[in-house]
């Protein structure tokens, strides 16, 4: 059984020492700088001690409230050390959501990143939550002329060295069982309030123990770049197991620099959500279509034999042929390595991707350029992951095979229902909504509909509460057709629509840039890009776009109006979840004027 989370940095400061756990990029000197095993083990026993001296007890609820910063890491490992209990927050939360989990989890004590996050707190502890302290990263925060009762980080570590709670800390770290709970991680929600998901260090232990026996190909040398919040089960589950492996976590402060970050890193191993690799694929199209059209049929062609190289031999476990492994070569170490370097995973050798679903196309795209994406399926209640590829006989269409231990089985309505140690016993505070989660023989249900093929490999075909009827008793699966116009370089995001009327129609938020290039070739021009959006030609252009991704659907999943938006989605209007999930409903209400339009 893996190491307990609350002994593993000692642990691990023992045998690797000086070798670098993390990196983060110094914005002021533009340079990524080292934090070795033996620092980080510092920190972490110096913050474990500040949080026994202000007074945390056993199984006591944290929070953190902060963008991706190695001081997260720090706090994580301090509350693991001491019992404690964690409770993570996007940074990008609102007021009324902290409000919401502070009451929730009874958190007296939070730890914030920067400017945003001190504010909505600051305000939240105004509203009459239960929160007495807040720790702040950023020591360019600036506080409130009204708060006597923040501190920033660094001085909170000085309390630590100062107040002395060694052997305290230790006899705690003696005392850790895996029975105890390690975090309530609240997921985002498509409606509702957020759930707090129960995660004890049992079931990290058994994910961190079935996730080592599927990814025994990775090297000892492998450099992770942290990219989606900390506080999705997704990252925090692969940075656990990175640190685990002693891994490097090179670490992302700003999602919005993710394509220089790339560069500077240049990654083995990253975990993303589906989006970020639709934008890859975008771009790369359309940077070969400003190429000469020699280069465009050799890149194609190249594609192609990749394609047969790596999906009809090597996926196989078969060698393939002299003539084609030469080729393949040719193109791996031209063209191919040219594209990969240009973004900066050219050192790639393990992408996984969850989160959403990611067309099978997509998958093999990149697969047939060398890019090994790996698809998998988990949530916050299985610790994140209940399925991924393998190394061969994949196939990407699925979500892959299913992890060591667990137990997994279709129930009504094609539900997928899981039993196993990764899953979590319940929700925090909410003994109806944990009972209505679990069938009568102790099967957790997903909510997700599926199938499991001849090869014993999951396949996931939606969402079951986002499935809806049309007037004529259809039932319509909006992810999938979503999923298929998101494959479109001049599409960015999409919103089926069609809940009880007579056809399906969709929100559509156009690639601006894209669109911007094509008006310019189409002679459109207009003041504003909602009269752009507006123009004849642009709809008929992504009406035949449209028509051609759906070719292969049946008619009444067919698309038969649609609107270009102007402005996308968004989590800060409440239309995405944190993770990035349309909220259907609030669509719905905020374009209710245009959706009655197209019927």
């Amino acid at each position: 059984m893996p190491i307990h989370f609350a002994k593993l940095v000692p642990e691990q400061a023992k045998k690797l020492g000086h070798k670098p756990v993390m990196r983060y990029r110094d914005e002021a000197e533009r340079s990524w700088k080292d934090i070795s095993w033996t620092e980080f083990n510092r920190d972490v026993q110096r913050a474990a001690s500040s949080l026994i001296d202000s007074g945390v007890k056993e199984q006591v609820h944290v929070g953190l409230f902060s963008q991706n910063k190695p001081e997260c890491l720090v706090v994580d490992f301090a509350i693991y050390s001491i019992r404690a209990v964690g409770v993570p927050m996007y940074a990008t939360c609102t007021t009324a959501q902290i409000v919401y989990m502070l009451n929730d989890a009874g958190i007296e004590l939070l730890f914030v990143g920067e400017q945003y996050q001190y504010d909505r707190a600051f305000e939240a502890m105004n509203a009459g939550c239960c929160l007495k302290q807040l720790v702040i990263f950023d020591t360019s925060v600036r506080l409130a002329v009204s708060d006597n009762i923040s501190v920033y980080f660094k001085d909170f570590l000085q309390k630590g060295y100062i107040n002395d709670h060694g052997p305290e800390v230790e006899q705690r770290r003696k005392d850790a069982s895996p029975k105890d709970l390690a975090n309530i991680l609240y997921t985002s929600g498509t409606s509702g309030d957020s759930k707090g998901v129960l995660l004890t260090h049992a079931m990290f232990q058994e994910a961190m123990r079935v996730n080592d026996l599927k990814l025994r190909y990775l090297s000892a040398n492998e450099v992770s770049l942290c990219f989606l919040p900390m506080s999705h089960i997704f990252e925090k589950a692969w940075d656990l197991f990175c640190l685990m492996k002693g891994y490097r976590v090179d670490i992302n402060l700003n999602p919005m620099a993710i394509q220089m970050i790339l560069k500077e890193v240049r990654p083995t191993v990253m975990c993303s959500v589906p989006r970020f690799w639709e934008k890859i694929h975008a771009g790369i199209y359309a940077n070969l279509n400003s190429k000469p059209a020699y280069v465009r049929v050799l890149f194609q062609r190249g594609v192609s034999i990749g394609k047969k190289f790596h999906l009809d031999y090597k996926r196989n476990g078969l060698r393939p042929p002299f003539w084609l492994w030469a080729s393949y070569c040719f193109y791996s170490q031209t063209i191919f390595h040219i594209v990969k370097k240009t973004i900066g995973i050219e050192r790639g050798t393990f992408f996984p991707v969850a989160g959403a679903k990611l067309s099978e196309e997509l998958c093999d795209f990149f697969r047939s350029i060398g890019v090994r994406l790996v698809l998998g399926y988990g949530l916050t209640e299985s610790t994140a992951t209940v399925s991924c590829l393998d190394q061969t006989h994949y196939y990407t269409n699925t979500a892959g095979s299913i992890i060591d231990g667990l137990q997994v089985k279709i129930g009504a309505d094609q539900e997928i229902l899981l039993k196993g140690k990764t899953i979590t016993p319940g929700y925090y505070n909410r003994p109806e909504i944990t009972e209505a989660s679990f069938t009568k023989d102790g099967f957790f249900r997903t909510g997700d509909a599926g199938a499991i093929d001849e090869h014993g490999h999951l396949i996931i075909t939606e969402r079951i509460k986002d499935l809806f009827k049309t007037s004529n008793g259809k039932y319509i699966a909006p992810q999938q057709i979503e999923t298929a116009l998101s494959k479109d370089p001049y599409i960015d995001m999409a919103a089926v629509i069609g809940d009880g009327c007579q056809y399906v129609s969709a929100l559509i938020v156009p690639n601006l840039k894209e669109v911007q290039n094509l008006a310019a070739s189409l002679g459109v021009t207009a003041d504003t890009t909602e009269a752009l959006l507006k123009d004849d030609r642009l709809y008929v252009f992504f009406e035949d776009h449209i028509r051609k991704l759906q070719k292969n659907m049946a008619g009444f999943e067919q698309i038969r109006r649609f609107t270009l938006l102007s402005k996308p989605f968004s989590v800060e209007e409440g239309e995405l979840t944190n993770t990035l999930k349309l909220r259907r409903k609030v669509i719905a209400a905020h374009y209710a004027e245009i959706i009655q339009g197209m019927y």
